[in-house]
């Protein structure tokens, strides 16, 4: 477990407030707590989206004098676990966090699993859950289950079937064949977009030649890539988890994959993803995607590597800051730390975010990013559930 609180200017004047009139001293800081991977499977992908966000969200918030409650600046201060990417040890952290930590607020886990065991949870300690790192079908249904949980980054279905409207105007367009391999990692994330996506192909006129699913624990890609390609298929779409996605795309390069689609799940949208393929990267699509040409987006950027070290991912990154500006302007609407209060201020309030104005419907961002493409060095969203601005798609051209 770690503390970490970042006061720098703030220090003096949190100091100077925080005697009372009786001399004792009251609170004149909000805890947070947070808990992901740092270590197993899933540590990768939480060290780009989850923990740099956080992170520079913390910078800012003291940087600025902290945040206004009542009247009163407060800074932030984050107690942090490592879940190991484990549901059941998530659950631990988190109850040591209501119990022992008793933390003002909750930051919640990375991973679609994680988030799904510990909602229940979070909503019977009475905390605001805004869950971000969680793409899953009956969103709605969550929200109503677990009243005190918002759900920000989609839902598999919509993931799956703009990916197949992507490809249905590539093939009207006469840019593919209607021939797709699909395989997808046999864990909730993959199944359920693989449970959308086929029959979204199908009824899209496309022809699943090659159909196959593989554990979390997979390492070897080859046979799976060298069975695709004697299916010969012109659209390659794989529900993956980050080790699956640099995998198979490592070994589509070696194998010389002769697709003009090639699709991987989460991490596609990862700088390391770019960097780990140098040129093979380019016309690769895959989950999420931002508008690059968006000013906010392109300043968060920038203050993310200045202050992190290092680049946000191009999709979930910029949402994980995203849902930490609705708390904080939440708390401050509230204008008080009260849990119930701060869920009333996010059910009825109009948030600025970097990712332009959110206003929750029953619980859950109607609008956002689905389906994105390197293209010219960036992964360009070229297609979201309303979001605008998306990029046109283009066609793979080669893995050199």
């Amino acid at each position: 477990m770690e503390r970490r609180t970042i006061f720098k200017s703030l220090a003096a004047v949190a100091l100077a407030g925080a005697l009372t009139a009786t001399g004792a001293y009251a609170q004149d800081t909000i805890t947070l707590g947070a808990s992901a991977p740092k270590t197993g499977p899933l540590a990768g992908g939480s060290a780009v989206t989850y923990w740099p966000a956080i992170n520079l969200w913390l910078h800012d918030v003291n940087e600025r004098g902290g945040i206004d409650v009542g009247g009163t600046k407060m800074a932030v201060e984050l107690v942090e676990y490592d879940d190991r990417t484990s549901n059941e040890e998530a659950i631990k952290n988190i109850q040591r966090m209501i119990n022992v930590d008793k933390v003002d607020f909750i930051i919640p886990p990375y991973g679609t699993g994680i988030n799904l065991a510990t909602a229940p949870l979070i909503n019977k300690a009475g905390y605001p859950q805004i869950a971000v790192t969680a793409v899953a079908n009956g969103t709605q249904d969550f929200a109503k289950r677990w009243p005190n949980s918002f759900w920000t980054l989609g839902q598999s279905k919509d993931f799956a079937e703009t990916l197949a409207s992507v490809l249905k105007k590539m093939l009207d367009a006469g840019q593919i064949s209607n021939r797709v391999a699909v395989v997808n990692v046999a864990d909730a994330f993959g199944i359920e977009l693989a449970e959308s996506g086929k029959p979204a192909l199908e009824a899209a006129g496309f022809e699943i030649v090659y159909d196959a699913s593989y554990p979390p624990t997979q390492q070897d890609f080859a046979p799976i890539i060298s069975s695709a390609a004697k299916a010969n298929p012109d659209a390659f779409i794989a529900f993956s988890y980050p080790g699956d996605t640099f995998g198979l795309t490592q070994q589509a390069t070696i194998a010389n994959l002769d697709v003009k689609v090639f699709y991987t799940g989460v991490a596609t949208a990862f700088p390391a993803f770019a960097g780990a393929n140098g040129a093979a990267a380019e016309g690769i699509m895959g989950a999420g995607g931002v508008n690059t040409d968006d000013p906010k987006i392109q300043d968060f950027i920038k203050r993310h590597i200045e202050v992190t070290g290092q680049a946000p991912d191009y999709w979930a990154s910029s949402v994980q800051y995203a849902s930490l500006e609705v708390l904080e302007q939440a708390i401050s609407a509230a204008g008080t730390l009260d849990k119930q209060a701060v869920i009333d201020a996010i059910h009825n309030g109009t948030f600025d975010t970097i990712m332009g104005e959110w206003k929750f419907n029953n619980g859950v961002i109607d609008n956002y990013w689905t389906v994105g493409q390197w293209q010219d060095g960036a992964f360009k969203g070229i297609a979201s559930t309303g979001v605008g601005g998306e990029t046109e798609a283009k066609v793979k051209a080669g893995w050199n």
